[in-house]
């Protein structure tokens, strides 16, 4: 993982860079927002751990940043002075963790572990799909008419209707679907490549643009949506497939963000429990900040605290089905929606 450190004590930054070269992490260090954003400016990093108290700038101005411009980098903030309720504040406004100084070594692998689970998602290959291959299976098995944003491939398809996706432009794809459906009103749309459209925009952005795909193809053929699940974030991958399967889990979408709040709800789905119960599983010994994810999951309407336990609402219960498995099920018929991880090569 590449990991840019942030920190004005020279010698803190140092040896933190040091004990995560050691677990084979690709680090850099920088001692101010300024230095660290010509860093990001010049190169990648899958997460920054930045000092959250800093002179002239801190690290709630590079989160700001980040969040702006590189979505897809998380920020963990590291605050050995501040008070515990500027640090949930940061998370508020899009940190993705904090660790309080004095901290083990363990407690930055864990944070990076949850990043690790955040960025990576790989799926068996039986549930993985060419995106060719559903236009091919729509046009064929449905007979309808479908327009396919992306590669054209080598070889045309009958009934199917090829249109570059252009990563930039999330209004092309509504433009261009709006037009074929008034041509083909049992029109189907297929998108491959979801991934190059987070490369490009928020993650609300995109599933915003495939809320409208979906509305507009109400009452006519499926929306069918591809990406690559190494370039996808679990919780991306998990609010692409409820953007485009299903209305109900829209609102839990920023709740089932965090593998803290994950691993909350799959404990109490076997059972309600205490908070010491759910910190416990959820591997957490930071209270306030088990306090916040769990708030996160009851003003989502996923949890009820009552008698001192923690138990899931009916809408809980949809949602850990959902991460368990129904956002990329199979499509139950050729009408239905489905987003899907891409097979490699497809």
């Amino acid at each position: 993982m590449r990991v840019l450190v942030v920190d004005d004590d020279r010698v803190f930054r140092e040896e933190l860079a040091e004990l995560l070269r050691d677990d084979q992490h690709e680090v850099e260090a920088e001692g101010s927002v300024a230095k660290a954003v010509e860093r990001l400016e010049g190169a990648e990093f899958d997460v920054v751990l930045t000092d959250l108290k800093m002179p002239r700038q801190g690290g709630l101005d590079l989160l700001r940043t980040v969040r702006a411009r590189w979505p897809r980098t998380f920020v963990v903030m590291v605050t050995g002075f501040a008070t515990v309720e500027s640090a949930l504040e940061a998370m508020k406004l899009g940190a993705f963790d904090y660790i309080r100084k004095p901290f083990r070594l363990e407690q930055v692998r864990e944070t990076l572990r949850l990043v690790t689970q955040e960025r990576e998602f790989d799926l068996s290959r039986e549930l993985q799909r060419d995106p060719r291959q559903e236009a091919r299976d729509l046009a064929e098995g449905a007979r309808q008419e479908v327009l396919f944003f992306g590669d054209a491939g080598e070889a045309p398809i009958p009934h199917v209707t090829v249109v570059p996706l252009d990563p930039a432009s999330l209004v092309s794809l509504t433009d261009r679907t709006r037009t074929f459906l008034e041509e083909h009103p049992d029109g189907a749309v297929v998108v491959a490549g979801a991934e190059r459209l987070l490369e490009h925009h928020r993650l609300e952005e995109v599933v915003a643009v495939f809320d409208r795909l979906r509305a507009l193809l109400a009452g006519h053929g499926p929306l069918r949506v591809g990406f690559n699940p190494r370039r996808v974030p679990a919780s991306a991958a998990a609010a692409l497939g409820a953007s485009v399967s299903s209305d109900e889990v829209h609102a839990t979408l920023e709740a089932l963000a965090s593998p803290i709040r994950r691993k909350a709800l799959h404990r109490l789905a076997e059972s309600p429990a205490s908070f010491g119960e759910v910190m416990r599983a959820a591997g957490v010994d930071d209270s306030p900040k088990m306090s916040f994810h769990l708030r996160r999951l009851v003003d989502a309407g996923l949890l009820h605290h009552e008698a001192d336990a923690y138990r899931l609402t009916p809408r809980g219960e949809a949602s850990v089905r959902l991460l368990r498995d129904a956002t990329f099920l199979p499509p139950s018929s050729s009408e239905a929606n489905l987003a899907f991880p891409r097979r490699r090569g497809a």
